[in-house]
């Protein structure tokens, strides 16, 4: 019996062995299928194949986008060719208008009263684009000066007026329709209307904030744009600063005024000398002439004229070339308002050798040389 069972183990053991066998003989021809396989060469795109796909896709790209493009300013140009249309059906069309001025040409039937013998007198929309103490004021002065030109003000001073875009355009649909009563309202006869309005007004919704919305209005409604800017900025935050203080002191008797019409009352307002705050300087002007940039760049697209406020004061030619602009009849434009500050800016900046020192080396050293 013992012999007997050791012949089965025995046997059992031979079984064992063979299995194991035959499972390294599986696996070394799996490995060497592996092997075989992964030895195979790996097909491999070229760089060159890549970087064709990559421009490829690229030209499509710019090709998609240009067609965007040309379907807007198709699109623009089909606006204008309505216009064009509908103003040759109106009774008031003056034939000798070049067609490219048809669209900023209009005829106004205002809600509260009636424009009688003057319905047919073309009237042009403008809107004066600016800063606080650029000249605008004065600038306006001008304009209003002649009998045909109504430039109604800092309307969107009004908080409610511009606190969004549906006001925002109420207002100006108000405007542009002779419906906007101001001291600067003139007759029946108007021939340009349009008000100013400040970039530096991005603290609440407003004219910067909507540029695209107000562009879009612009171009639909045929507004012209006047940027009236100041090349020298020192100047103008110099002016900022002295009409702040006389907002809180009110210097004339109690009274504050922006703009003066006396040379006694100009010569009191410019007795005060701001000090500057030098680490605040360079920040402050950088920050104005970025919004006067992206101002421009905004609204280039627009029908507008570039003015700066040191080039109307040394040349009133300037403003013949506003009334050309406008398509008015050239008349000699006054304005009763004296400046404050004439003197050496330095003359100006009770603190001006920190100012010195500060804009010396600068991007901004060229305004320590300007006058008022």
């Amino acid at each position: 019996m013992e012999v007997g069972g050791r012949g089965r183990e025995r046997d059992k053991d031979d079984r064992l062995t063979a299995a194991a066998a035959v499972t390294v003989e599986d696996s070394s021809a799996a490995t060497k299928d592996v092997t075989a396989v992964n030895t195979k060469p790996t097909r491999r795109y070229p760089l060159a194949s890549w970087i064709a796909i990559l421009v490829l896709i690229m030209l499509v790209g710019v090709y998609i986008f240009s067609l965007s493009l040309k379907q807007n300013g198709m699109l623009f140009g089909l606006m204008q060719t309505n216009m064009i249309e509908k103003e040759r059906e109106n009774p008031c069309h003056d034939p000798s208008i070049p067609d490219t001025e048809i669209p900023y040409v209009h005829y106004p039937t205002p809600n509260t009263y009636q424009r009688k013998e003057c319905a047919c007198t073309a009237v042009r929309f403008f809107s004066i684009l600016s800063m606080q103490r650029s000249g605008s004021g004065w600038f306006e002065t001008f304009l209003n000066s002649h009998e045909n030109i109504s430039s109604h003000g800092e309307i969107f001073s009004v908080k409610e007026r511009r606190s969004n875009i549906t006001s925002i355009t109420n207002t100006l649909d108000k405007l542009y329709n002779l419906d906007w009563f101001s001291s600067a309202a003139k007759n029946e006869c108007t021939a340009a209307v349009g008000l100013k309005w400040m970039l530096n007004q991005e603290y609440f919704p407003g004219l910067m904030k909507h540029h695209r919305e107000i562009v879009e209005y612009f171009n639909r409604r045929g507004v012209s744009v006047i940027f009236l800017l100041r090349r020298n900025l020192l100047q103008r935050y110099v002016s900022v600063l002295a009409n702040a203080y006389d907002s809180a002191m009110k210097q004339l008797n109690g009274t504050h005024k922006s703009h003066v019409k006396k040379r006694e009352e100009a010569a009191i307002l410019a007795k005060y000398k701001p000090t500057i705050d030098t680490k605040l300087l360079i920040p402050e002007l950088k920050r104005s002439d970025k919004l006067a940039a992206d101002a421009l760049v905004k609204f280039k697209n627009t029908r507008h004229i570039v003015l700066y406020y040191e080039d109307v004061v040394r040349n009133r030619t300037k403003l013949i070339e506003v009334q050309d602009f406008l398509k008015l009849p050239k008349r000699k434009l006054s304005s009763r308002q004296v400046k404050i500050h004439t003197k050496r800016l330095r003359d100006h900046i009770d603190n001006w050798s920190d100012v010195n020192n500060t804009l010396k080396g600068t991007q901004f050293e060229s305004f320590l040389n300007g006058r008022r």
